[in-house]
């Protein structure tokens, strides 16, 4: 036996260990290289079969594919020499001086529904309204009659190839929060986008032009753009519940709450617009103070400030402020056995009655409260 030292020689296991870290290392090392040329998909990939569509899907579908062909797009130009005066642009993208909105066919006559502030500047400078319809030919349209109160308008087609089917009617009188909600519209200038959502709310009030206010709107988070004015809110079966009027929004996009014009209260003012190309609206004859004022002075109820003459109101002895002392007359605190906090619960008693009947108010004056019968008259009518 030699003294010399001895050799360590790594037993098999140790060497295979070895071995198997060495080759992994590499393959770490070369995986980016290796990836693309064992992977790469440089043909068409083989479709995966989707299966059947949701139930909810194909509802949804079929809805569209109802509704669409009845909802059209609308083109309101003002006139040439009147452009440079009107805020028109509804940020649609559209040349200047057009004004665009959404429509839908109302009946087998060819009148279309829209929003009054969609039309209504193009009619007051004697321009011109055209729709396209959904297969894309465009159609020119009269103004058959507005109704500012309300933002609503009917126009009538021209000459049309085919007429697209009325869109069904709903009733806004049971509509419950959380109702799913299809809007129709085109916005931006996009024809016939479909956008959902539900019922935020129900009975919203919304203010409208003439110092008006629309009680029973509908609050929905679908939504609602520029350009989708003047388009139909469905319900989930297809049946229209509201015609898309405004959103609230600082940038002007949709921000989750959108606006509709209940379709009970479409369902009346239309007809009227299509009869006689303006809506008669029931009233007293009395020019009511604004809401702010009479807050500030304390006062729950409606304040007379002026009664028209030769008006129910009149004839029922009726007294507005006195212009020389300053002194309140008559305030109006209920109306057919339900209060009056605001001229919107008044105007709402009013359309509830409707025309030529007899609403019961009580009155207040100088501290004494009495009763008083007035048959309502159209006031619009009364102040021509």
């Amino acid at each position: 036996m030699g003294s010399g030292s001895e050799t360590f020689v790594p037993d098999r296991t140790v060497r295979i260990v070895v071995a198997a870290v060495l080759v992994l290392l590499a393959l770490y090392v070369a995986q980016p290289y290796l990836q693309p040329l064992l992977y790469s998909a440089d043909a068409p990939r083989a479709v995966t079969a989707r299966g059947d569509l949701a139930q909810s899907e194909t509802a949804t579908i079929a809805l569209f594919e109802q509704a669409s062909p009845s909802v059209v797009h609308v083109f309101a130009q003002a006139a040439a020499q009147n452009r440079d005066l009107l805020d028109l642009d509804e940020g649609s993208g559209e040349q200047s001086g057009t004004q665009t909105g959404t429509g839908f066919v109302w009946d087998g006559a060819g009148h279309v529904v829209t929003n009054t502030h969609v039309v209504q500047n193009a009619a007051q400078s004697g321009g011109s309204v055209s729709v396209r319809m959904s297969d894309g030919t465009v159609v020119p349209a009269t103004l058959v009659g507005m109704a500012p109160s309300y933002d609503l308008a009917v126009l009538r087609l021209g000459r049309v190839t085919r007429m697209p089917p009325p869109l069904a009617i709903g009733t806004s009188a049971d509509l419950k929060v959380g109702q799913s909600t299809f809007a129709i519209g085109n916005p931006f200038g996009l024809d016939h986008t479909l956008t959902t959502g539900v019922i935020s709310a129900v009975r919203r009030r919304m203010p409208t032009s003439e110092g008006r206010e629309l009680s029973g709107v509908i609050q929905t988070d679908a939504a609602i753009n520029p350009g989708n004015s003047g388009g139909p809110l469905l319900d989930s079966a297809g049946r229209l519940i509201g015609v898309n009027t405004a959103i609230v929004s600082p940038s002007g996009a949709s921000a989750g709450i959108g606006f509709a014009i209940p379709v009970d209260v479409v369902n009346r003012v239309v007809p009227e617009l299509i009869r006689v190309g303006r809506v008669r609206n029931p009233g007293i004859g009395i020019i009511a103070a604004q809401e702010a004022a009479t807050a500030r002075l304390g006062i729950d109820g409606v304040v007379i400030v002026r009664v028209l003459p030769g008006t129910p109101a009149a004839q029922a002895g009726l007294r507005g402020v006195d212009l020389q002392t300053g002194d309140i007359g008559d305030v109006i605190v209920e109306a057919n056995g339900r209060p009056v906090h605001r001229l919107a619960d008044l105007t709402a008693a009013m359309e509830e009655a409707g025309l030529g009947t007899s609403v019961t108010l009580k009155v207040e004056r100088g501290g004494r409260v009495r009763q008083v019968r007035i048959t309502t008259t159209d006031v619009a009518e009364n102040r021509r």
